[in-house]
């Protein structure tokens, strides 16, 4: 079992939360506009930098959880109980 499975299924995961994520996104900017003074909704920069902020914060939480995993030999552990 490599990094590559031990990533594949919660990227997957990620990518369609995100998706799912950004309607409900787009619907609070309208909301947020209305409220917030100057604000215009459904900014480009804006929702590139959320998108890109929260799949780099996804990763890393993905990522870092895999490769500590991967460390472990699984017949030690398997010892160890």
């Amino acid at each position: 079992m490599g990094m590559r499975s031990a990533l594949s299924r919660p990227l997957i995961l990620l990518l369609l939360g995100s998706t799912a994520g950004l309607l409900p996104g787009a619907i609070a900017s309208q909301l947020l506009a209305q409220i917030v003074y100057q604000a215009t909704p459904r900014d480009p920069l804006v929702f590139a930098g959320v998108i890109t902020t929260m799949a780099v914060l996804g990763f890393v939480a993905i990522y870092i959880p895999a490769q500590r995993a991967l460390r472990i030999h699984p017949a030690g552990l398997l010892r160890e109980e």
